[in-house]
């Protein structure tokens, strides 16, 4: 049997040309077709959601929810409701309004009440309603703020340095965040396409990185492919990573010692995202305390030119 080719998950068919497999943000440049509304999971969705995505989908729920229930109170007759005004139907309709706010949230300001059975009947079901939205949304809160997830910086570039007697792929990642990132391991990843026309293939090659792993990120830290003889990329030029459609996808695993859990991050560049002949500059520095101080600002700051 033959050996199968080595395919990190991201398919070896080419069917044209690729933006790119990882967005900047990590995640995967992958856009869902069909399925059902069975298949999706409502609690992964508002945890995996922007946080102003969530918040307006809180804010309408909540709107629309009372905007439900003022419906039911305002079909029920002007008598549904003790201490609203009904002088007008529309301000009746926003007396039950807020008297549909004030039990969603079991408020009751006491200043209007259910005077018919009917209404009594709606309220009761509203009031549980109200205590299973505030639990289901409380938890879903905590949920968001507790998960544990890795805010790793990459270097908007990658460079082509010099590096002993050849030259290296370098990028720079750091922590954004003051929690500690302990035992740190990083993959590289270099998917090209090739083969003849009509019959090409993605193909996925893992770089050998100089050092794969770090102890702690308090730093920032340059991770560094040597390109001698037993690189994929020795003798390539730009030209012929662009003809090849190069890109580099990256994997980082660190344990959060905050959380006592593992974090990811994903990140890619490609071949258009490469400056050659360029070095990083320092990100650190030592001040007149003693103390070492990360300029974050400075993840994506090298020299370029002849002059390195």
């Amino acid at each position: 049997m033959r050996k199968p080719t080595f395919d990190p998950g991201l398919t070896q068919q080419f069917t044209g040309v690729l933006r790119r497999s990882i967005n900047k943000d990590g995640s995967f440049n992958v856009r869902r077709r069909g399925g059902s509304w069975r298949h999706l999971h409502p609690y992964l969705t508002m945890l995996s959601m922007s946080w102003t995505t969530f918040f307006v989908v809180v804010f309408a729920s909540y709107f629309v929810v009372n905007l439900l229930f003022a419906g039911g109170y305002f079909l029920l007759g002007p008598e549904a409701l003790q201490g609203g005004d009904v002088s007008a139907d529309a301000r009746r309709f926003w007396s039950d309004f807020f008297f549909s706010a004030h039990t969603l949230t079991t408020v009751g300001y006491g200043n209007i009440a259910p005077g018919t059975v009917g209404a009594n009947v709606l309220s009761t079901i509203e009031a549980l309603v109200g205590l299973l939205g505030i639990a289901l949304g409380t938890g879903i809160l905590f949920g968001r703020f507790s998960r544990p997830s890795a805010r790793i910086a990459f270097s908007e570039n990658m460079l082509v340095a010099p590096y002993q007697d050849h030259s290296s792929l370098q990028f720079r990642v750091l922590n954004l965040r003051p929690n500690v990132l302990m035992e740190l391991e990083a993959n590289v990843i270099l998917m090209t396409v090739e083969g003849p026309a009509g019959a090409m293939s993605r193909k996925y090659q893992q770089l050998k990185l100089e050092r794969d792993n770090i102890f702690f990120l308090a730093l920032a830290w340059t991770v560094v492919h040597p390109i001698d003889e037993d690189s994929p990329l020795f003798g390539k030029t730009a030209e012929e990573l662009e003809r090849l459609q190069a890109e580099f996808v990256i994997t980082i695993k660190a344990y959060d010692d905050t959380f006592s859990q593992s974090v990811y991050s994903r990140y890619s560049y490609r071949y258009d995202e490469l400056t050659w002949q360029a070095r990083f500059q320092p990100a650190f520095e030592i001040d007149h305390d003693g103390n070492m101080v990360l300029n974050v600002d400075r993840v994506s700051s090298y020299t370029a030119g002849a002059g390195i």
